[in-house]
């Protein structure tokens, strides 16, 4: 392992890509100084977050001590937080037609056959926002259904049964209502947000988010010209398909060089398929085909069968019936949750679905060769990290995607 190797990097800069998340991104921080300190303790080594010092992406630095030497990180979020924001502020009547389009996007093409075909997991989840904001609104119609029949039980005139039924149409708004209020614990207009906001427009990217990621291509690029040993891409959930992107248009454009720092790329928990399955996602196709041949970057997948709401060990790329001959990313291997958390641990974790899909970016009680923290704080890149380590061999490959054209 690259731990047995002499120190190459001794500064870095991550970039890390959220997924769908309206969150402010303090409590990406939050989340990496509290496990971090954790997995510093468990594994043997310290971890110090600092003020980021210079302007721009919201992000932190960190001074870490690893293997007997001292690296420097800085830590950037790249955040389309707004963006999600503005997706989600859909009326009550507005989520329930999208459920309706999505439902029609994903069942209408045989996508969401084809996802069955990889996990069932991230088809569950894609599935639950659908029968929940059903099952809330079985609930809401019987609320007013029963109010009305209670109260006009012993009969009445025509005007009184007219205002008892507008009481019973209130009371169905109002529980509707109520479930929306509280859907930080039903997360059911969230993840419905979550999966209408790709199927909207069938994979293809919105021109806001277009150009956010150019903007966020533009800082990975002013990195990559400064005197740091690597700069570290890290998307997350949908992340993932964005940082595929964001680093295809750099590579293309010349603005990866050789003598640069080492480019690295680590897919966490990634829902690839879920866009990339769409009719119109034709940029996404091609930059996974391009970005997957590319010398210029390590690209490397992880995931978990234990995370219900990723493709876990779905190598996004052949499973989306774009890979070419000579294919050489993404290096796709488990975080084996089972494995890396002690019996305890799993046990406390195994139903904490939403949980386990952040997993990736937390501390192990029994680490194998995963560790965030060592990765983007550690004193070896991403290419050394994992040089020589195979692939899981339970992954899939199979290409089942029916849209698989890269253009227009």
């Amino acid at each position: 392992m690259a731990e047995n190797s002499e120190q190459t990097v001794k500064t870095r800069r991550v970039f890390y890509i959220p997924g769908y998340d309206p969150i402010h991104p303090r409590r990406y921080r939050e989340l990496y100084r509290k496990e971090g300190t954790e997995q510093a303790r468990i594994t043997g080594y310290d971890i110090t977050l600092r003020p980021k010092k210079t302007k721009g992406n919201y992000g932190w630095n960190v001074a870490a001590h690893i293997d007997g030497v001292d690296v420097d990180a800085q830590v950037e979020v790249l955040v389309w937080s707004d963006i999600v924001r503005v997706s989600m502020s859909n009326s009550i009547l507005a989520t329930y037609r999208q459920l309706v389009q999505t439902a029609w996007v994903y069942i209408g093409s045989g996508a969401l056959w084809r996802l069955m075909q990889l996990r069932k997991g991230p088809v569950i989840a894609a599935l639950y926002p659908v029968g929940m904001l059903l099952v809330q609104l079985v609930i809401a119609i019987l609320s007013g259904v029963v109010l009305y029949q209670a109260l006009t039980y012993f009969g009445g005139p025509a005007w009184f049964k007219g205002i008892i039924g507008a009481l019973g149409v209130m009371l169905a708004w109002a529980v509707l209502r109520w479930f929306k209020k509280n859907d930080g614990k039903f997360f059911a207009y969230y993840l419905m947000h979550d999966y209408a906001f790709g199927a909207a427009t069938r994979g293809a990217n919105t021109p806001a988010l277009e150009r956010r990621m150019t903007e966020f291509g533009e800082a990975i690029a002013e990195a990559l010209i400064s005197d740091v040993d690597e700069v570290l891409v890290v998307g997350h959930s949908s992340g993932a398909h964005l940082g595929v992107s964001i680093l295809a248009d750099l590579v293309r454009a010349g603005r990866v060089q050789a003598d640069g720092p080492a480019l690295g790329f680590l897919t966490l928990g990634q829902v690839v398929p879920m866009v990339s399955f769409l009719r119109d996602a034709h940029r996404l196709r091609a930059d996974l085909r391009y970005l997957s041949q590319r010398e210029e970057l390590t690209w490397i997948d992880v995931t978990a069968p234990g995370d219900g709401c990723a493709f876990a060990l779905c190598d996004p790329v052949a499973v989306s019936g774009v890979a070419p001959e000579g294919k050489k990313w993404p290096l796709v291997f488990s975080a084996a949750f089972t494995q890396s958390l002690s019996n305890k641990r799993w046990k406390e974790l195994r139903w904490r679905f939403f949980r386990l899909h952040f997993q990736y970016l937390c501390a192990f009680d029994a680490p194998k060769d995963y560790d965030y923290f060592q990765i983007t704080a550690g004193p070896h890149s991403l290419a050394e990290r994992y040089a020589g380590r195979p692939a899981s061999r339970s992954r899939i490959v199979k290409p089942v995607n029916k849209f698989t054209s890269t253009a227009p």
